[in-house]
């Protein structure tokens, strides 16, 4: 362990806490010198010290020996250089918009109910074929956070030529790392844990977002819904949290298909950070058209809709748009207009033109619910301060994944109660 004393140097002053944050002034600076024997003016650098410290020609010479021995290696393998420098420029294979578009048609085919945690990873064995600078790892976690795909191998003390990592129990590490990865270039990093774990990753994903750098956060267990672990591992705050930081994309699908595209899109995205928010528990395909499909990208669409401009609209995340399209089921066939709005990626959604926002929430349409399972607090843009929100502002609680819902209101009944109340306003 390194000894130091803050503010070393300054005779007054040294040690104390008055050289951290603030000027030494005047007097103590002129001291200062006087005690290192400093006898240069403000801003000059002795000669000495910048022979001793420049090494621009020692830089210039290294770079060029790089130059030449890579000039030598693209000669002998020309394959191997071109595949080296797309992944040191960031650009995707060529090809990759046809064979990512035909994977998420193969799993919108399927049509399987599934976690998205599960439909995570079939999105990441259909997607890393084409994408051999995947790097991921897990917190310890890897068995439920399903990071870890067909074609991984495991980095180990003996064998450091894999690409998939176990980073123990340290969230912060783990990401921290997926950021130097990205910092230095040549691989996709994405990691995994559980979403309420976030909060110890805090300051790298925060850095993520600052520095503008590709990182994956793979976050699952995504709610309420992981039942009886109890309050201390059921994130209710934590996805709102993540969407008010600047820079960092929230994706909360609602099932496969949208899991699918949310991996495509943070695949692509090279100016910032993605979290996916993934469920424990199974949750049921929802049927699409191909204009749906490409419109999920979009952040937020229509999901289901009604004939004629609708009386309610039912606003939605992750698993809780099946609530609203149950919900909506269950209006309809008494005559009410409903209509069903997806919304997995806010952030992307709000990138969206006004007049795009304006065909799937219409100004005129005041009636509205939105649904998801954390807090509320941010789902007011969208519904206004007429609309209602099906949310929970407190902790969760220890019980079955499923008693948990009915408990706090998170059940189809209880959507279309609140529905009819907004409608009998």
């Amino acid at each position: 362990m390194a000894g130091t004393i803050i503010g070393f140097g300054a005779p007054n002053k040294q040690g104390t806490a008055s050289t951290h944050g603030a000027p030494l002034g005047d007097e103590e600076i002129q001291a200062s010198r006087v005690e290192l024997g400093w006898e240069y003016p403000p801003f000059e650098i002795p000669q000495e010290v910048l022979d001793g410290w420049n090494a621009a020609e020692r830089g210039a010479r290294y770079e060029q020996d790089w130059a030449d021995r890579f000039a030598a290696y693209r000669e002998a393998h020309p394959q191997l250089a071109r595949e080296f420098e797309r992944r040191m420029k960031g650009e995707l294979p060529d090809g990759w918009n046809e064979f990512a578009g035909k994977a998420i048609a193969k799993i919108g085919a399927a049509g399987a109910d599934m976690a998205t945690r599960k439909a995570s990873l079939m999105a990441l064995n259909a997607f890393a074929p084409a994408l051999p600078e995947l790097s991921g790892g897990s917190a310890d976690l890897t068995g439920s956070n399903l990071t870890e795909y067909a074609g991984s191998t495991v980095i180990s003390g003996d064998d450091a030529s894999g690409n998939y990592l176990h980073f123990g129990v340290r969230e912060f590490g783990m990401s921290a790392i997926g950021n130097g990865l990205g910092l230095h270039g040549g691989v996709i990093p994405y990691s995994g844990t559980f979403l309420t774990f976030s909060d110890y990753a805090r300051n790298a994903l925060r850095m993520a977002a600052l520095m503008e750098l590709q990182n994956i956060f793979v976050y699952t267990h995504d709610s309420i819904g992981l039942g009886e672990d109890g309050p201390t591992h059921q994130p209710v705050e934590h996805v709102a949290s993540l969407r008010i930081m600047p820079n960092m994309r929230v994706w909360r699908p609602c099932d496969a298909v949208e899991t699918a595209i949310a991996w495509r899109d943070a695949i692509e995205r090279r100016d910032g950070p993605t979290s996916l928010v993934l469920t424990r528990q199974s949750v049921p395909h929802q049927d699409r058209s191909e204009s749906q499909i490409a419109e999920v990208a979009r952040g937020a669409y229509v999901l289901k809709d009604s004939v004629g401009e609708p009386d309610i609209i039912l606003i939605a995340t992750g698993s809780e748009v099946a609530l609203a399209t149950g919900a909506a089921a269950e209006l309809v066939a008494d005559g009410i207009k409903a209509r069903v709005v997806s919304m997995p990626c806010t952030d992307l959604f709000e990138a969206q033109s006004d007049a795009y926002k304006e065909q799937v929430l219409p100004s005129g349409v005041s009636r509205r619910v939105a649904i998801e399972a954390g807090v509320s607090d941010g789902w007011y843009r969208y519904v206004g301060q007429s609309g209602r929100i099906v949310g929970l502002d407190r902790f969760g609680a220890s019980a079955p994944a499923d008693v948990l819902f009915e408990h706090f209101g998170f059940s189809v009944g209880n959507v279309v109660k609140i529905a009819r109340e907004l409608l009998a306003t």
